[in-house]
Order: C-alpha cells, then sequence, then structure tokens
C-alpha cells in the first residue's frame, strides 16, 4: 500500500497527473488477465471482447 501512497504523492508533487489514467488501464487489464486464468467469470469475460 505504501507503493501506492508513494505513486500518488510523485504525481501530485511533479504534476504528472496524465499517468492516472494510464495507471488504471494497466490495473484494469492486469485484473482482466488474472479473472481469465481460470475461473468461472472467464466466459464471460470472452464476450466482452
Amino acid at each position: 500500500m505504501s507503493f501506492l501512497a508513494e505513486l500518488w504523492d510523485f504525481m501530485r508533487v511533479r504534476k504528472k497527473f496524465w499517468l492516472l489514467p494510464i495507471m488504471i488501464m494497466v490495473l484494469f487489464f492486469g485484473g482482466l488477465i488474472v479473472l481469465t486464468k481460470g475461473s468461472a467469470v472467464a466466459p464471460f469475460i470472452y464476450t466482452i471482447f
């Protein structure tokens, strides 16, 4: 959790708010990869794409 706090402090101090949408999308797609790895949610995710 401290990594996220440090990342937020970095973006706030250095005015790098354009990184926020990139980080959100990376986390979103990472979550999709984890969910499709072998769960019951996988068939539903495949129908989205």
